[in-house]
C-alpha cells in the first residue's frame, strides 16, 4: 500500500500543468512531458582558442551565458525534468561533414579569418571533431549519468540524429531550450522542433551568440513573432521560481551517506529505488532484503531459479557499486537495481543451460544487454527457469521444475520466460531480461500481474543469446510498470553492427501532438467477435472492461482488418517457420540427445522432422509473411484510417498446471492465439495488467478462493514503440489508480 500511495502521489505531481510568463503569451508545460534541451555548450564554442574564437567569434556573451545556464540546469534536475545535451561535431574521418560546411567560408574571396576549418588541429584538439577535448561540454555543465547526449553533425539538433526518437521514447512533448549560438544552432533547433510538433520555449538569459548586438534580439523575436510562429521566449527567473517550488528538500546525500540511512520499504520499482538511493539508502541493504525474500519464496515455489548468484557475491557487487559512485546526486539510472536473467542469455563465467543440459555451456563473454544494465549500475541476482529450448508458452516444460503463477499454486506461470515473470511478480527483483519469439515475453507477465514488453525486433541487440528461431527472436523486458519498461528500453536500445538482425539506428519518425485534443486522443482496434470467442468468460468480461477504460482515456475504437494478424500467427507453427527451431540446434542434435529432452519438446521436434517441409513451401510462407506484413502496415498507417495500437487479450484463458500436463500441446497452442503474430509481422508489443477476477469465475467451482490476473497486450507497427508505450503507460496508470 505504501508503494502504491507513493506512485499515486508521484503521478499527481508529474501530471501538473505549469505556466510561466512568456512571449507572445504564457507558456504552459506538463512537467512529466517536458525536457530541457541544452544546445552545444562546448569548449570549442565557449573557450579561448576554440573553433568559435578561431572563426572570429566574440566570446564575452557566450561565456556569460554559462552561469544562468547552470542555474537553469540545476533547477530542471531538481524538478526531475528530462535533460538533453547536444554537441555539434563530426566523425574523425569527416565522412558526415558536407563539403559546403567544410570549405564555404574559407573559400570566400579575400578570406583572412577562416584559416582553420573543421578537422584541422587547434589548441583544443581537432576542431569540431568528436572525441577531441574541444568537442566536449564545458566543465560547469557536464552531463550527469543517465542524461541524454546527442552528437549532431549539423546546426540543427534534429538533422541526422536520434534526438526525435529519444524524446518520443521519453514521451516528451514540450522543450525548454538554452544554449549557443542564438542566431545559429539555438534558433535552428527550435524551428526544427516546431516542424515535428513540439512546443518550445527559449530562455533569454541562457542563450547568446558571437554578435548579440546585431542578431540576438531579432533571432528571439522571430521565434515568437506572429503569435508564436515557432515557439515561445521567456525570462529565466519566472521559470526558476516555478521549478524551485517543485524541487525536494536539499537533504540528498553527496560524497558520504547520512548518519542514519533511510529504511528500505520493499518497493522495487525503479523510481522508488532511485529516490531512496539519492536519499542515502545503501544497495547492500536492498540486496540483504532481496535475498531474505528469495529464501522465503523458495518455500512457496522452488522452481523459479536455475542458478542463483551467491548472496556473498551480490553483496560484494553492491559494496563495490557504492564505492564506485559515492556522489548520490550523480548516480547511473540503474544504480543498485536488482535484476534476473533468463537462462538462455549469456553471462560470462556462469552456465547457460536454456533448460537443456546437453546445450549447457559456460560463455567467456556476456550478452550485450546484460553488459549494458551492469554498466548502468544494476545488480545481478540470478538466472531463471524457462521452458526447454525457450519453446512453449506454459512454463511446464523444464527439467528444473514447474514454476506456478504468483497468484495461485494451481495455475501456470506461462512460458517460456516463466522464472522471469515469477521473479518480478513475487517482488524478488525489479526487472528481468527475457526473450520473446511467439509470446514468451508477454504471456508469463500476463499470468503474474506484471508488464512484459517486446520491443521491435532488432532494436535491442540479441547477441549472446541462445536462439530459438533466430530470425524471429528478440529480447523482452519484464517489469512492474510500463514506465519501468520504457526506462530500460531507453538504456538498452542501440544498433549493434555485430548482430546481423540489428536494425539501423535512424528510422522515419512520425510527428508528435503536443497540444489540443490530439495530444490525448488515439485510435485503437480490437479483434473481431469470432476471434474473441476463444476467450474464457472472465477474459471476455475483462476485455470488454478494458475497451471501456481505453475509451475513457480518449481512445477511439476503430474497425480494422484482422486477417493479416490471424494468418501471420498461423504461419508460425502451422507453416514451415517452425523448422527454424531445428535450424537453431546443432546437426544430429535430436538423434544424439533424445533421452535428455523433455517429452513434450521431443514430441514437437519429431513432428517438425516428420513434416519434411520443402524449400518451395518455405518460400511460399516467406512470400505470405511479406504480404501479411504489408497489410498490417496499412492497419497502422500514418494516415487518417490508420490506428495507433491494436489491443488484444494477452492470452485467451489461464490454464491450471493439471490441465496443461493432461493436454500439453493443444493447451499451449491456445495460449498463442493473440501473440504468435507479433514477431512474424515485425510488431512491437507490451502486455499490461488489466485487473483481477475471482478464480471461481474461471473454474466454475465456488470453493475456489483467490483471484487471477487479467492482462491485455498493446501492439503497434515496426519502430512505433514510443507511441505504443505512452498509450500503454496511460492505461497502466489508470488501472493502478482504480
Amino acid at each position: 500500500m505504501v508503494s502504491i500511495m507513493r506512485l499515486e502521489n508521484t503521478l499527481v505531481k508529474d501530471a501538473r500543468m505549469l505556466s510561466i510568463d512568456a512571449k507572445p503569451y504564457a507558456f504552459s508545460f506538463p512537467l512529466q512531458h517536458t525536457a530541457l534541451l541544452v544546445i552545444d555548450m562546448q569548449r570549442d564554442f565557449l573557450l579561448a582558442k576554440g573553433f568559435g574564437e578561431i572563426q572570429g567569434g566574440n566570446l564575452e556573451a557566450v561565456q556569460a551565458s554559462i552561469s544562468p545556464t547552470k542555474q537553469l540546469l540545476e533547477a530542471c534536475r531538481g524538478a526531475g525534468l528530462t535533460i538533453v545535451h547536444t554537441r555539434e561535431g563530426h566523425r574523425p574521418d569527416l565522412a558526415d561533414c558536407p563539403s559546403s560546411k567544410l570549405v564555404r567560408q574559407s573559400a570566400a574571396p579575400n578570406n583572412t579569418q577562416h584559416n582553420l576549418v573543421i578537422g584541422d588541429k587547434g589548441e583544443l584538439g581537432r576542431l569540431l571533431t568528436r572525441g577531441e577535448y574541444g568537442h566536449d561540454i564545458v566543465d560547469e555543465l557536464q552531463p550527469l549519468p543517465g542524461e541524454v547526449v546527442i552528437d549532431k553533425p549539423g546546426k540543427g539538433s534534429f538533422w541526422n540524429t536520434t534526438i526525435l526518437h529519444k524524446l518520443k521514447a521519453r514521451a516528451i512533448t514540450h522543450l525548454i531550450v538554452s544554449g549557443v549560438t542564438t542566431e545559429c544552432c539555438f534558433a535552428t533547433s527550435i524551428r526544427e522542433a516546431n516542424d515535428r510538433g513540439f512546443e518550445s520555449c527559449g530562455i533569454e538569459e541562457t542563450t547568446s551568440g558571437y554578435n548579440d548586438a546585431c542578431f540576438k534580439q531579432s533571432s528571439l523575436d522571430m521565434i515568437h513573432w506572429s503569435q508564436g510562429l515557432f515557439g515561445f521566449i521567456s525570462k529565466l527567473q519566472p521559470l526558476l521560481d516555478v521549478l524551485t517550488s517543485l524541487s525536494p528538500p536539499t537533504n540528498i546525500a553527496h560524497s558520504t551517506p547520512p548518519q542514519t540511512p533511510p529504511e528500505f520499504d520493499g518497493d522495487l520499482t525503479l523510481p522508488a529505488l532511485q529516490q531512496a538511493y539519492k536519499s542515502g539508502l545503501s544497495p547492500v541493504t536492498v540486496i540483504e532484503a532481496v535475498y531474505n525474500k528469495i529464501e522465503a519464496y523458495h518455500k512457496v515455489d522452488s522452481a523459479v531459479w536455475i542458478h542463483l548468484n551467491p548472496k556473498e557475491a551480490a553483496l560484494e557487487a553492491a559494496k563495490a557499486l557504492a564505492t564506485r559512485f559515492p556522489n548520490r546526486t550523480a548516480l547511473p539510472p540503474l544504480f543498485g537495481i536488482p535484476f534476473s536473467v533468463k537462462d538462455s542469455i549469456d553471462i560470462a563465467g556462469h552456465p547457460t543451460t536454456t533448460a537443456c543440459p546437453p546445450l549447457a555451456h559456460i560463455p567467456s563473454a556476456s550478452a550485450v544487454v546484460y553488459d549494458k544494465v551492469i554498466e548502468e549500475g544494476a545488480l545481478f541476482i540470478g538466472k531463471t527457469n524457462l521452458d526447454q529450448l525457450a519453446t512453449g508458452l506454459t512454463g511446464c516444460r523444464s527439467p528444473y521444475g514447474i514454476p506456478h503463477s504468483v497468484f495461485s499454486p494451481k495455475y501456470i506461470s506461462g512460458g517460456s520466460s516463466s522464472g522471469n515473470a515469477v521473479s518480478v511478480g513475487a517482488h524478488l527483483v525489479s526487472f528481468s531480461l527475457a526473450t520473446d519469439t511467439a509470446g514468451s515475453g508477454r504471456v508469463p507477465p500476463g499470468f503474474n500481474g506484471v508488464v512484459g514488453y517486446k520491443p521491435t525486433r532488432g532494436t535491442l541487440s540479441f547477441r549472446g543469446v541462445t536462439p530459438a528461431c533466430l530470425s524471429l527472436d528478440c529480447i523482452a523486458l519484464t517489469t512492474q510498470t510500463v514506465s519501468d519498461a520504457r526506462t530500460l528500453w531507453q538504456i538498452l536500445e542501440s544498433h549493434d553492427s555485430l548482430d546481423p538482425y540489428s536494425k539501423p539506428e535512424l528510422a522515419f519518425e512520425r510527428h508528435i501532438n503536443s497540444i489540443g485534443p490530439q495530444a490525448t486522443s488515439f485510435k485503437f482496434g480490437i479483434p473481431p467477435p469470432e476471434a474473441l470467442a476463444l476467450c474464457s468468460l472472465p477474459a471476455r468480461r475483462m476485455f470488454n472492461e478494458t475497451v471501456s477504460r481505453l475509451q475513457k482515456l480518449g481512445g477511439v475504437l476503430t474497425p480494422i482488418d484482422w486477417s493479416p494478424f490471424q494468418k501471420a500467427g498461423q504461419l508460425l507453427y502451422e507453416g514451415t517457420f517452425v523448422s527454424e527451431r531445428l535450424a537453431s540446434l546443432p546437426d544430429d542434435f535430436l538423434a544424439k540427445n533424445r533421452s535428455a529432452l523433455h517429452p513434450v519438446i521431443l514430441e514437437l521436434m519429431d513432428a517438425v522432422e516428420k513434416r519434411q517441409s520443402t524449400a518451395v513451401q518455405a518460400y511460399r510462407d516467406l512470400q505470405a509473411k511479406t504480404l501479411y506484413t504489408r497489410q498490417a502496415e496499412q492497419v497502422f498507417a500514418y494516415a487518417k484510417e490508420g490506428i495507433d495500437v491494436l489491443v488484444v487479450p494477452t492470452a485467451p484463458t489461464h490454464w491450471t498446471i493439471e490441465e496443461v500436463l493432461a493436454d500439453p500441446i493443444r493447451k499451449n497452442s491456445v495460449l498463442g492465439e493473440f501473440t504468435h503474430c507479433g514477431n512474424v509481422l515485425d510488431l512491437c508489443a507490451v502486455a499490461v495488467p488489466a485487473g483481477e477476477y475471482p478464480v471461481n469465475e474461471l473454474s466454475g467451482e465456488e470453493s475456489d478462493a483467490g483471484k487471477l490476473p487479467f492482462s491485455v497486450t498493446f501492439l503497434s507497427g515496426s519502430r512505433l514503440d514510443a507511441e505504443m508505450l505512452e498509450i500503454a503507460r496511460r492505461f497502466d496508470v489508470h488501472v493502478r489508480e482504480g
